[in-house]
């Protein structure tokens, strides 16, 4: 019989089952503390969180997700802190997944996006967690999702993803968010290459922050120019095939402009409700596919571990890795090929 150990020591399967049904109970209630330990132990994946998770899943999928992506540098992070403040004003419970870079030492998240928004750590109303991206492109982890679900089920109403900024995998971020901002601030250079990265073709709503600063009007000018170009190269987008993207100058250190970007990601919300059943579809696929990926990951090493002479006739040039890979599958599916 499977077990698991945690912090009560070994369970069975049969208490294991009871304590994921409790914990999720009380998470579902809002309970902040076991919420934290629950997307703890999902980032670490243990045998008990995935057990919980299916518990809360039929309570997800009513969270509004905000994705803010950017440069390095633009203020993602102080344009995060800002619309905190603005929901929470409006009496919104905020989580807020941010996602880190990697510890070249640890591997865990750095944590500067917990402490730049500080001001809301006794808020019981905002829930933040800073996330390793552990070298994932797009910088989002493979437990993102999982935590968005969490936070989810413990009745936030906007869950804000902070991706790293790191270029062209930031697409990533697509796939979760209903809403993406993208951020950037005039003075860091030739903004053509935020296009070629593919950050700006992912924008629902655009920001320049650090307005005040010199060169926002070109900045702006240039943005205009880059989605006049993107609405002839791609008339007919994915998602929103009349909708124009709007763009929002901020000083988000000072607060300004931040009721302006609030009103426009609204604004984009009501725009795009009639695609919120593909969204959505869109989203399942990515979290089936995410589970079965992961679970495909983990009887792969299962299977290699028990066949260290597959690995040893590879080194040795006597078979191939391809042929090694139809054999390996074959023995995953139950004796079905391909």
């Amino acid at each position: 019989m499977p077990q698991a150990k945690g912090e009560h020591g070994t369970m069975t399967d049969s208490s294991l089952l009871a304590r994921a049904a409790e914990i999720a109970q009380s998470v579902l209630a809002g309970d902040l503390r076991l919420g934290a330990r629950l997307i703890r132990d999902l980032d670490d994946q243990t045998v008990l969180a995935e057990l919980i998770l299916r518990q809360l899943w039929p309570h997800t999928g009513r969270a509004f997700i905000l994705g803010v992506t950017g440069n390095p540098g633009a203020g993602k992070s102080t344009v995060v802190d800002s619309l905190i403040a603005y929901y929470r004003k409006a009496g919104k419970r905020v989580g807020v997944v941010a996602i880190d870079p990697s510890s070249p030492f640890s591997g865990g998240a750095i944590l500067g996006d917990r402490i730049r928004m500080q001001r809301h750590a006794l808020d019981d109303g905002v829930f933040i967690r800073s996330l390793a991206s552990r070298g994932h492109l797009g910088g989002l982890s493979r437990s993102t999702g999982e935590i968005v679900a969490v936070l989810d089920a413990m009745g936030f109403e906007v869950v804000i993803i902070e991706t790293v900024g790191v270029g062209q995998g930031e697409v990533d971020v697509v796939a979760l968010a209903d809403t993406k901002v993208v951020v950037t601030v005039p003075g860091l250079g030739d903004e053509v290459q935020a296009i070629k990265a593919g950050i700006l073709e992912i924008a629902d709503v655009l920001v320049v922050n650090k307005a005040d600063r010199e060169g926002a009007d070109r900045t702006v000018r240039d943005l205009l120019t880059m989605l006049e170009l993107r609405h002839v190269e791609e008339p007919h987008g994915p998602e929103s095939p009349s909708s124009e993207v709007e763009i929002i100058r901020t000083v988000a250190v000072r607060g300004e402009g931040i009721g302006e970007l609030a009103a426009a990601i609204a604004r984009n919300q009501e725009k795009t409700a009639g695609l919120a059943a593909e969204r959505r579809a869109r989203r399942a696929r990515r979290e089936l596919r995410d589970a079965l990926l992961d679970r495909c990951a983990q009887r792969v090493e299962q299977v290699l571990s028990r066949h260290a002479d597959w690995v040893d006739q590879v080194q040795r040039r006597e078979i191939d890795p391809y042929s090694i890979a139809e054999r390996l599958l074959v023995e995953l599916l139950g004796g079905t090929r391909l």
